[in-house]
């Protein structure tokens, strides 16, 4: 089974230097960005049943991650 990748250079390549720009110098987008690709990893794991887990919490996980990422998006988005 192939698995979409979607770190956030990958979700928005247009942004790729705003993302760089917030990761170092904006704290609270750094740590929602490490939550982001954690959870991420998560996902892809369960996805290609290296992590077993039930599909409520693969479903819940997803969830969690695209919420983070209209979060994301929202700071990348807003004008300073």
């Amino acid at each position: 089974m192939s698995v979409e990748h979607h770190d956030l250079i990958h979700e928005f390549p247009e942004l790729k230097d705003r993302i760089h720009e917030l990761k170092t110098s904006d704290e609270h987008f750094r740590g929602m960005f490490d939550e982001y690709h954690r959870l991420t990893r998560e996902v892809e794991n369960m996805e290609n049943e290296v992590t077993p887990a039930s599909t409520r919490t693969e479903e819940d996980a997803k969830k969690r991650r695209l919420h983070l990422k209209d979060e994301l998006y929202r700071m990348l988005t807003a004008k300073d």
